[in-house]
C-alpha cells in the first residue's frame, strides 16, 4: 500500500519508528517530515500528507503529533480527506470502517508505541464497512463540494 507519514517534532521519535515497521511489511512509505525533533509546525506536515492523500498519491496517510488533533484538524481542511484522530485500535478501526477514513492522526503523548502499531496496522487492514454508513460518508462529501 502507498502511505504517506509525516510527524512534527513531538511525533518525530514515533513517526521513524512507524515508518521502519511500514517499509519492513512491504508498503511504500512517503516520508515528508519533520527529520529531526527541532520545533516546527504541524499544519506544514499535515497539509502534506492530506494532499498526498487527496491527490491519489497516496491511498493513506499517517499522522502523528503529540496529541494527534492539530494534525486531523489540519488534514480534514484538505478537500476529499477524512482524518481520524484515534486513541485506540478500536477507534481506528471504526474510522476505517463506519467513516472511511483516510488519514489516522497519532498522539504520542498518549499512545504507547506498541498500541500505536497495532492501531496503524489495524487502519490499514480494515475496510470501509459500506451500506448505511455510505450515505453518511457521501453527506459529508456533498457538503464538502458546497463549501
Amino acid at each position: 500500500m502507498k502511505i504517506a507519514l509525516a510527524a512534527d517534532h513531538a511525533g518525530f521519535t514515533m513517526k521513524e519508528r512507524l515508518r521502519e515497521k511500514l517499509v519492513a511489511e512491504g508498503h511504500q512509505v512517503e516520508d515528508l517530515g519533520t527529520y529531526s525533533p527541532e520545533s516546527c509546525d504541524y499544519p506544514d506536515f499535515a497539509f502534506a500528507v492530506a494532499s498526498r492523500v487527496s491527490q491519489g498519491k497516496a491511498e493513506r496517510g499517517v499522522l502523528v503529533c503529540s496529541t494527534g488533533i492539530g494534525m486531523s484538524i489540519a488534514a480534514n481542511k484538505v478537500p476529499g480527506v477524512r482524518a481520524a484522530a484515534a486513541a485506540n485500535a478500536e477507534q481506528a478501526r471504526l474510522s476505517r470502517a463506519h467513516n472511511d477514513a483516510n488519514v489516522l492522526a497519532l498522539g504520542a503523548h498518549f499512545v504507547p508505541e506498541a498500541e500505536a502499531e497495532k492501531m496503524v496496522d489495524t487502519f490499514l487492514a480494515t475496510p470501509f464497512d459500506g451500506g448505511r454508513h455510505a450515505r453518511r460518508v457521501d453527506k459529508i462529501n456533498q457538503k464538502e463540494k458546497q463549501a
